[in-house]
């Protein structure tokens, strides 16, 4: 089965890839299909859930099949759920994805000085949606990767916050985790791993 994930982030893509593509399925990205990509659409979306069906929509308006869209982010307690569907840019838009990332991650330390380990609790979010052409939403699952949030920068894997989120179990952060591990673990892995139970045991099909 073919499914084109509405991404521009291939961290994004190698994680959906690395969990679809054993089960048989031909994960396809936007660069992949050649040709320039539709803009980027607006996420005016309140929540994770809200914004991925707009990108679920709008990418398969544009490329005329059904496609698989996702938001993610990460959810901090003491910050009253911040940055939460701001995350990717909540320290701003300018500059490269990493430096982006660098922005945010200096951000969400300087907002924690102070605040004691028991609570720091946070958790990365995904949803993932699939749309059609005709706006039709045919499935919608979510993920949920818990943690603590910590002041050092651990772990060359992964993207993001993953070097500040620390899994007490693990005595690691997510970017410690070999890609393999965290991929059985991870917020995305289990959002996809859910939808591709829908998709298979209840005969979603487009």
């Amino acid at each position: 089965m073919r499914i084109v994930i509405a991404t521009g982030n291939p961290h994004k893509v190698d994680e959906i890839r690395a969990v679809l593509a054993p089960l048989g399925f031909e994960v396809l990205s936007l660069a992949d299909l050649g040709g320039p990509a539709p803009a980027e659409p607006e996420e005016p979306g309140a929540t994770f859930e809200e914004n991925a069906r707009i990108k679920a929509r709008y990418y398969a308006a544009a490329l005329g099949t059904a496609v698989l869209a996702d938001d993610s982010g990460l959810e901090v307690d003491a910050l009253q759920g911040a940055p939460g569907v701001h995350s990717a840019y909540w320290a701003g838009s300018e500059g490269s994805r990493a430096e982006r990332d660098a922005r945010n991650n200096a951000k969400l330390v300087a907002a924690l000085r102070g605040v004691p380990a028991e609570r720091r609790r946070a958790r990365f979010v995904c949803t993932m949606c699939v749309a059609t052409p005709e706006g039709a939403v045919l499935v919608e699952t979510r993920g949920e990767f818990e943690g603590t949030i910590v002041d050092e920068a651990r772990g060359g894997h992964g993207f993001g916050y993953d070097p500040h989120l620390w899994l007490a179990d693990r005595g690691m952060t997510s970017a410690e985790l070999a890609p393999e591990e965290k991929n059985a673990l991870s917020h995305r892995g289990r959002a996809v791993r859910r939808l591709a139970y829908l998709i298979r045991h209840k005969r979603i099909a487009w």
